[in-house]
């Protein structure tokens, strides 16, 4: 996943501060938009895991900050549900005019409530998702409802919402009370997907029943099982995104993504930026990365990764074949791998300063009845196994262009 800082005006002249996910090679199969619960924003940690399983699948995802939260322009105190919705749309707009017109939209909590207003006015979205949606916008009033009598006398009043202060108007409490969102969704002919939490304990789980009552076919529901209303477990953000691909790709008409083809054994392919890359061998598919502390974003095995893992199973298949051969009761190998680079002892002891050395610890864990000699027998193979003896022999590497490859 490759992500951009960038920002669009929501056509009331404030600017909105927002992120784009782009998937590996930034060749997206479609964009979606990610409108973020009540006072929070689009740097929510779950919302980066979210966008990490979509981006996986091919989905690009702009997440923004409403007006008047997060590095967005604007006075939080003016707004409401209609213009949150309005900022849905002003970035469906920036999206069509940038890059591709959304055709999907997601929205978690409140921000599910706008998505499903917002989608019968785009054309272009195909389908809508929520999580932890409320059936109607008037339940966030919940979140301060001691206060609402004040508000209603005073005009205003500063509420506390996670810890944070917010002031909070009456054209508000207005606004969100006036919105038939019920009606909306009935109205709605869009796929629309609710994921919603049994122990979700901010929006109550017969919010996702109404929800799902009110809305026509095609519709969906799937139960997030365990994870609270903020999805703050990793697991239950990459777990929920990847649903929402799943199912997205039923009803988006994803471009079906370009194979990687070689007459190799393998081959690997990296984008314009970054280091994520995708290899391809055989008919196996999987990512390589870097580290983040290195400029990278984790999100495969680095190199040096590879190189243990695949010395790893090598030895551990070895290991396996010779004890299957020989009859031994060997239930079950392990083998841990480190990497490092160090002087040889000799030299260090000389003063010298010759070049580092590679130096791999390998440590078998051999599992079953085995005698003393059998396990010495053991190790004896593992440093026989084809990728051991391949590292320590000359090996030629021949590097060309391939036919066709312009200059």
């Amino acid at each position: 996943m490759k992500s951009y800082r960038l920002s669009f005006s929501n056509g009331r002249g404030d600017s909105l501060s927002a992120i784009l996910d782009l998937p590996l090679g930034e060749r997206p199969r479609a964009f979606a938009i990610f409108a973020h619960c009540f006072t929070c924003g689009k740097n929510l940690r779950a919302e980066r895991h979210l966008s990490l399983a979509l981006t996986q699948e091919g989905i690009a995802l702009l997440r923004f900050d409403f007006t008047g939260l997060g590095e967005s322009d604007g006075a939080f105190y003016d707004t409401n549900f209609s213009t949150n919705v309005a900022d849905i749309l002003a970035a469906a707009d920036f999206l069509d005019s940038e890059y591709q017109a959304p055709r999907l939209l997601i929205g978690h909590s409140l921000g599910g409530a706008a998505v499903l207003m917002a989608a019968r006015q785009l054309d272009t979205v195909q389908a809508v998702a929520t999580i932890g949606a409320p059936a109607e916008p008037a339940h966030v009033k919940g979140l301060f409802v001691h206060m609402e009598d004040i508000i209603r006398a005073r005009g205003e009043a500063e509420v506390r919402i996670a810890g944070r202060p917010f002031t909070i108007r009456r054209q508000f409490l207005d606004n969100i009370e006036s919105t038939p969102l019920a009606a909306e969704v009935a109205a709605l002919r869009k796929a629309v997907l609710i994921l919603h939490s049994l122990q979700d304990t901010v929006v109550g789980v017969d919010n996702a029943r109404k929800l799902y009552e009110a809305a026509r076919h095609p519709k969906s529901f799937v139960t997030l099982d365990g994870a609270d209303h903020l999805l703050t477990r990793k697991a239950d953000a990459l777990y929920t995104g990847r649903l929402i691909a799943a199912w997205g790709s039923r009803y988006l008409d994803l471009d079906v993504p370009k194979p990687l083809l070689t007459e190799q054994q393998a081959v690997v392919r990296l984008g314009a930026r970054g280091f994520t890359t995708e290899v391809q061998v055989g008919h196996h598919h999987f990512l390589a990365d870097e580290p983040t502390k290195v400029g990278g974003d984790d999100l495969g095995p680095a190199p040096y990764d590879l190189l243990l893992a695949s010395l790893g199973t090598c030895t551990a298949m070895t290991v396996r074949m010779y004890a299957d051969r020989k009859g031994w009761s060997l239930e079950e190998v392990r083998v841990h791998l480190s990497h490092r680079k160090d002087y040889p002892s000799d030299a260090r002891q000389a003063g010298e300063h010759p070049a580092k050395l590679d130096h791999i610890d390998r440590i078998l864990e051999l599992e079953g009845p085995l005698d003393t000699e059998q396990r010495a027998r053991l190790i004896e193979i593992a440093n026989r196994c084809p990728v051991h003896r391949t590292l320590h022999s000359e090996i030629v590497v021949e590097t060309r262009l391939r036919e066709g490859t312009k200059p």
